[in-house]
């Protein structure tokens, strides 16, 4: 398989983008109108009432971020003529059939003129709602594939995923697809149109009963964790996480948005060159195979950066890390929660209904501490101890293509994990992004 011209084939062409205001999507707009501003057409699916608040959104979420200060600089005051001649914005919604596209004339026109679909609407919220979850994690994956085999001019479907959906299972994790029926477990009989029918049945029930919607939004959360990594960051970073539990052997897998993002314009741009190449092609970009990274390194690199570099918080305090005890099973995490928290908590309890709620505010704090770390603990366990390493065989191939490339492409596309200096990363990068974007 032959790569060519990555910015020469993207020349002239229509590509719909949904989830466009998410993460990996404006990364994606970003390269894409840097590298070639001559694509034809950005269509972008975002979840909005009408044109206009769909509008406002790309302005808000997206045109004015940092992200795009480059193409800003780049362009100057050309800049506005450049979005509205290559990016139309497409109010619309993937949990609906047809993608929720209401102004059929438009709907039509994406179905006539589309050379790529970028698949990357999604969740990402370790404790979503299950409802949402569905609707766009899986149905909306559905609604996508549906819409693609619509589009007349379509060349490839590029659809993104966390590589932990693969479940719990350990070992080396292969790049090979389930087909229709299998599931993680192994059993069978999964339908998603049941899954539906009992979100429905229990929405109606809630509503029935006349449950809030702050009721129904935990009771739908809940109901996720029963049918289903930077919140450590800011948990320690703000002094509310001591401790964490997980297999500090275990490998983490974690690669940069930017180099993801190359990895998915390189492979959708090597099945456009190579029709009859089998496009049922699963690409795991990740790093565990190539640079793996280790739960060990995490609670190092995190009293590095905020021994340093403390945070302030709102009363201009610096907040004072100390090194996080890393415990190593559910047993011995339990046991110093009880010692060190819950027997506290209890004589606290005592205490302030003895004084008439003297220590309230007290009492109050350590709760709330205790749920957050209790709450991150149920989220994160399956991830601190998975045992997995993800295979990348079909993924290098694509990045010994970009490395064949010669001039500049070879350095505009790389996505290869060993560069990656996974200290230099945390220290300079990822952390103090999280402090700018993600502190509160």
């Amino acid at each position: 398989m032959e790569l060519g011209s990555i910015v020469q084939l993207l020349e002239d062409k229509a590509i719909l983008v949904t989830g466009a205001t998410g993460f990996l999507a404006k990364i994606f707009v970003e390269k894409i109108l840097r590298v070639q501003p001559n694509v034809k057409k950005l269509y972008l699916l975002l979840r909005a009432a009408d044109d206009k608040s769909a509008t406002q959104r790309l302005h808000d979420e997206m045109i004015r971020k940092d992200l795009f200060r480059v193409l800003r600089e780049k362009w100057g005051t050309k800049m506005d003529s450049l979005i509205s001649e290559k990016v139309v914005v497409v109010p619309g919604d993937l949990s609906l059939e047809d993608l929720g596209l209401n102004n059929s004339v438009l709907r039509d026109q994406i179905c006539n003129q589309i050379d790529f679909i970028v698949n990357l609407a999604a969740t990402t919220k370790f404790d979503e709602r299950y409802d949402v979850a569905l609707g766009i994690n899986t149905l909306g994956a559905k609604h996508a594939l549906s819409f693609a085999k619509k589009c007349v001019r379509l060349k490839v479907l590029v659809h993104v995923s966390t590589a932990y959906v693969c479940g719990e299972k350990g070992g080396l994790i292969l790049e090979t697809p389930y087909h229709f029926g299998e599931t993680l477990n192994g059993t069978t009989g999964l339908d998603i149109y049941a899954e539906k029918k009992l979100v429905e049945e229990k929405l109606n029930g809630f509503r029935a009963e006349g449950a809030t919607e702050e009721e129904i939004s935990l009771a739908m959360k809940d109901l996720g964790i029963e049918r289903t990594i930077d919140s450590l960051a800011v948990g320690y970073g703000k002094g509310k996480l001591p401790f964490f539990l997980g297999d500090l052997k275990a490998i983490v897998d974690l690669m940069p948005a930017d180099l993801v993002v190359n990895a998915m314009i390189v492979a959708m741009v090597a099945h456009a060159n190579q029709p009859a190449y089998d496009h049922d092609m699963i690409y795991q970009v990740g790093s565990s195979m190539s640079n793996p990274l280790r739960n060990e390194k995490l609670p190092d690199v995190g009293f590095r950066y905020f021994s340093k570099t403390p945070w302030i918080n709102k009363d201009g305090k610096a907040v004072k890390v100390g090194k996080i005890m890393m415990l190593s099973d559910m047993d011995s995490f339990h046991r110093y929660l009880a010692i060190r928290y819950l027997l506290p908590l209890k004589g606290l309890e005592l205490v302030n209904t003895a004084l008439c709620q003297y220590f309230r505010i007290m009492y109050l704090d350590l709760k709330r501490k205790i749920n957050f770390v209790m709450r991150l603990v149920e989220l994160y366990k399956p991830y601190l101890f998975f045992k997995g390493v993800f295979d990348d065989m079909t993924t290098e191939k694509l990045r010994l293509m970009v490395r064949d490339q010669s001039g500049a492409e070879a350095d505009v596309f790389y996505f290869d994990p060993k560069c990656i200096d996974w200290d230099d990363y945390f220290l300079n990068v990822h952390l103090p992004g999280v402090v700018k974007y993600v502190f509160k």
